[in-house]
């Protein structure tokens, strides 16, 4: 057979009859089949006498076929003699990335989940040497039988032509376009998908949490790492999939619905509809305790029987006559109790925000005074991605320079502080003093508030009521940045205690 005379109902290798024409374009057609020997649908690529990528392809599908991770589409059978080729391999049906998107979205962990199991499939692909360069949200899908499944690895690519000097980066950067859309709904490049395109600031794709509330920070930290140079806040870039198969360990992976708990059995004393609305509420210990009750007890005959119940009853009366007396000297000698006043609760306080008026990169212990004051006000416009930063030094300690840098905060008057909250970059190792007074010299201010070894966002909390015009976020140790050592600072909140 050859391949102008392709149509439905042909034969391929005696075996794969196709049925529907699902796609075709640019000489490829893709079709439902069925493999008559084992009864089962089958997914053919059939290519025209025009395309001219046929062994390229076919050498791809035969490379896809050796491998066995479950997650990956297993190619069946690739062949070109004489004038026919055909590429076959199983029928995946369910819900792509774009269609779970498209339907309402899903949970930030659930859509990362579906990509962590598609970094961990392509990172076993790339240790045999293969790899993907066309992941988009089409090609990832949640099947009907509840599993992951990522389509046309190698084959797309070599479909299209595509090569990569640099494929471990390309598939890694294509994991984070997934990760971007999966956490907002938007695709973050000019690629057509179907999916609206990622939202830019200062020409630049917003980062995830720009987008869409409610995304965990280290799911932002990692789609910046793996597809936003300018927003990784000087984390290590994921350039592989197994960088990203390893960032993405920890997402809680998806699993089918669990079966419900078994209902509790119907008690014959009561009606049905009664029991309902009792069961509801009552946890299964009461139930339990409330099956056993309705069983009778196991009543007594006979002489034993009757001498029992009459000690029984001699112990109660000896214990009432006892009990009496007792409560009767206990009334003679013990106080009138007074009810205890009701003490009104105490208003909360519901904090406040006080914005700045400047801020200004503090360096009192360096020669020029200054540290970076070009990005100072970024830490007070209330924009994630825009950022002050402390000059690199060569140590975590300043080089032994100085104690310390930081960020002053010009509150314009006296006010009272009830917290501030600073956002740090995402690497462990800063330590930050909070300071205030009403000058802005480094002896004038006070030390109301310390952490250590911390990162992203931390609160730092003055011990008891403090009132400043100014206040300092002071670095006394540096985290680590591009193998040096440097203090970011993202964002900065003052909260007054305000008014009940």
């Amino acid at each position: 057979m050859s391949m102008s005379t392709v149509e439905p109902g042909s034969r391929l290798a005696d075996r794969f009859r196709l049925e529907d024409r699902v796609s075709e374009s640019n000489g490829v057609t893709l079709w439902k089949a069925i493999d008559e020997i084992l009864a089962r649908p089958v997914a053919v690529h059939t290519f025209s006498p025009e395309f001219d990528r046929v062994q390229e392809v076919v050498t791809a599908a035969r490379a896809a076929s050796r491998l066995t991770d479950p997650r990956l589409t297993q190619v069946f059978d690739a062949a070109h003699e004489d004038d026919t080729a055909y590429v076959v391999s199983e029928w995946v049906s369910g819900d792509s990335l774009a269609d779970l998107i498209t339907a309402g979205g899903l949970e930030p962990e659930r859509g990362a989940a579906l990509v962590a199991e598609a970094a961990e499939a392509l990172a076993h692909a790339h240790e045999s040497g293969l790899t993907h360069l066309q992941l988009t949200p089409a090609r990832l899908l949640w099947t009907s039988s509840g599993t992951v499944k990522l389509l046309g690895l190698a084959v797309d690519a070599a479909i299209v032509g595509l090569t990569s000097d640099d494929p471990a980066r390309d598939d890694a950067e294509g994991l984070g376009r997934l990760l971007y859309a999966a956490l907002t709904g938007h695709w973050p490049s000019d690629e057509d998908t179907g999916l609206p395109s990622a939202p830019l600031d200062d020409d630049k794709v917003c980062t995830p949490r720009q987008v869409t509330a409610g995304v965990p920070g280290y799911l932002d930290a990692i789609t910046c790492r793996a597809l936003l140079p300018e927003s990784r806040r000087g984390l290590a870039p994921l350039s592989t999939p197994a960088q990203m198969a390893e960032a993405l360990a920890e997402v809680p992976r998806p699993s089918p619905v669990p079966v419900g708990p078994v209902p509790p059995a119907v008690l014959q004393s009561e009606a049905p509809d009664t029991l309902s609305s009792r069961s509801s509420t009552m946890p299964p210990m009461a139930m339990t305790t409330m099956t056993n009750a309705g069983v009778p007890p196991r009543t007594s005959s006979g002489t034993l029987s009757r001498v029992l119940v009459t000690a029984l009853v001699i112990m109660i009366m000896l214990a009432v006559g006892i009990g009496a007396w007792t409560v009767g000297r206990s009334i003679g000698n013990s106080p009138v109790a007074t009810p205890a006043p009701t003490v009104a609760p105490t208003a909360t306080l519901k904090p406040v925000v006080v914005k700045p008026v400047g801020a200004v990169g503090f360096d009192p212990l360096g020669d020029d005074q200054e540290e970076n004051p070009q990005f100072s006000s970024n830490a007070i416009d209330g924009k994630p991605s825009t950022e002050w930063h402390t000059t690199s030094y060569n140590s975590a300690d300043f080089g032994r320079l100085k104690e310390g840098v930081g960020l002053i905060l010009d509150m314009n008057q006296p006010v009272s502080i009830s917290d501030v909250m600073v956002t740090l970059a995402d690497t462990p190792g800063a330590s930050v003093q909070l300071k205030v007074g009403n000058s802005a010299t480094l002896s004038a201010l006070k030390t109301v508030a310390e952490v250590k070894n911390v990162s992203g966002t931390v609160t730092l909390t003055p011990g008891k009521p403090v009132t400043g015009q100014y206040v300092l976020i002071w670095f006394t140790r540096l985290p680590p940045h591009e193998g040096r050592y440097r203090g970011t600072i993202y964002d900065v909140i003052v909260h007054s205690p305000g008014s009940a």
